[in-house]
């Protein structure tokens, strides 16, 4: 199929499997005219993509995981089941950043209000 095809069976734009592509996350064959083409198994594969990306994960460490799934062994999956556990801790800490910024914006409201009130 064609990445138009492909695209359209994932649910994802055009540009987006080009970008697969160049992250090294997705391969296609060329035709002779340089088209690219693809087999369902790439229309499995962006949906798999597409669940990382939907987890946080960058294209960087989605990268690091598919060693997993195209090279299934304990190794591999110890590995990606570290890299995940490291990512995890890097979205805990986000968010508790986050959450420690909204209480400040919480504070400053409320402090806001106050000075208004007195006006």
């Amino acid at each position: 199929m064609r990445i138009g095809d492909l695209a359209a069976r994932a649910g994802v734009s055009v540009r987006s499997v080009r970008y697969y592509e160049e992250q090294g996350l997705l391969s296609s064959v060329r035709s002779p005219s340089g088209q690219r083409h693809y087999t369902d198994y790439e229309v499995e594969r962006v949906g798999f993509i597409q669940r990382l990306y939907a987890a946080g994960l960058s294209s960087r460490t989605i990268a690091e995981l598919l060693p997993c799934v195209e090279a299934p062994s304990q190794e591999n999956s110890d590995a990606a089941m570290t890299r995940m556990a490291q990512e995890r801790d890097r979205l805990s800490a986000h968010i508790e950043d986050l959450v420690r910024t909204r209480d400040a914006l919480d504070h400053l409201m409320k402090v806001a209000a106050d000075y208004r009130a007195q006006l």
